[in-house]
């Protein structure tokens, strides 16, 4: 993942580094008052040749499904098989003080996955849903291979719904791979869904200021104490370990967020361990 608070001048060379070291994706974020996921993503495409790139996550109040599926339809056509987009409810919070939150973040979410994978189908999409209203709308270029689209959640009635109408799901940093079977149970969808588990990666003895604050926060999201937040941390052979525990209980995609001054260094000890 290429952290939030990262300088955005440095995703160019962050992403061709990736491009070379083997990694399967990079993953670019939305976060109110940082960067914008779509044109992270654009720029991450446009400097890389093989890796994919995934958009995590994109806030549903935020994005009208039209113009997001115009989006990364684009994105899908310039780049075929390279993108996954991951939409979620958005923090509430940050809904609430730009004026777009919704009385039933459910019911907008399930409506906006369904029109985007729509439309990116070729579809011609009419939904006078109860948040989301298209009227015979459809894409002039849709792609030859639309982009999975997954969805960024972690609550129960959550986790069903991706597993209704998405094509993967977005966990949230921290959560420890003995949750990981009751989330799959949870989402109870069938072969060819994808979980993509987000956690920390910190390499070495100490852990950079801007991480143990960062960890501190996810602890209160998450309503556990700060050691309880599952991270791969620890020497290059224990954070390797780390991440392997997450595949073993069933995690289909690993996205590892370095964080600090030098945060490819310790991607680099990952995969050498690994």
């Amino acid at each position: 993942m290429f952290d939030r608070d990262l300088a955005p001048e440095l995703l160019v060379p962050f992403a061709r580094e990736l491009d070379g070291l083997g990694v399967a994706d990079l993953w670019v974020v939305e976060d109110l008052g940082w960067t914008g996921a779509v044109s992270s993503a654009a720029t991450a495409l446009a400097v890389t040749e093989r890796i994919r790139v995934g958009i995590g996550i994109t806030p549903a109040p935020l994005r009208n499904p039209a113009l997001l599926a115009m989006e990364l339809a684009n994105l899908a056509r310039l780049h075929p098989g390279r993108l996954a987009a991951g939409i979620g409810h958005g923090v509430q919070d940050w809904m609430r003080q730009v004026g777009a939150a919704v009385p039933s973040p459910m019911t907008l979410l399930e409506e906006t996955i369904t029109s985007v994978r729509a439309l990116l189908r070729g579809e011609t999409v009419t939904l006078r849903g109860r948040t989301v209203h298209l009227d015979g709308i459809s894409l002039v270029h849709p792609p030859a291979e639309p982009p999975p689209v997954l969805a960024g959640v972690v609550k129960p009635r959550s986790l069903a719904l991706s597993g209704r109408v998405a094509q993967g799901t977005i966990v949230p940093e921290g959560l420890a791979p003995d949750r990981i079977p009751g989330i799959l149970r949870q989402i109870g969808a069938s072969d060819g869904h994808e979980l993509v588990a987000f956690t920390f990666l910190c390499v070495g003895d100490d852990m950079p200021e801007v991480m143990r604050r960062t960890v501190e926060g996810q602890a209160g999201f998450l309503g556990v104490a700060p050691e309880d937040v599952f991270m791969a941390a620890g020497s290059p052979k224990e954070a390797a370990a780390r991440v392997r525990e997450l595949w073993e209980a069933g995690t289909t995609t690993v996205a590892v967020r370095p964080m600090g001054d030098d945060p490819l260094s310790h991607v680099r000890e990952l995969l050498s361990a690994l």
